[in-house]
């Protein structure tokens, strides 16, 4: 199962709502995840929750100084970074 980031889902999650209920809801699509469902239900809430954890590790590096936009760049090539590794 690979999971990939959507950069304009992300930038409008981190737009939409804070850290708090990102992490919420994170929380909540983990349990419905440990739960007995279909693969393609799975697939959907890993996409999810990948989009989500996205959004709030850009809260976090607005909240460290950077602006909303070098924010999605840092955090999209750190996601490169690691791809390529």
């Amino acid at each position: 199962m690979s999971y990939s980031m959507k950069l304009p889902i992300i930038r409008k999650l981190y737009q939409a709502a804070p850290p708090e209920k990102l992490q919420a809801t994170v929380d909540v699509l983990e349990a419905f995840c440990e739960m007995n469902v279909k693969d393609e239900e799975l697939d959907v809430a890993g996409e999810l929750i990948t989009n989500l954890c996205g959004a709030i590790e850009v809260h976090e590096l607005v909240k460290n100084g950077l602006r909303e936009s070098d924010a999605l760049n840092t955090f999209s090539q750190k996601v490169l970074g690691s791809i390529d590794r």
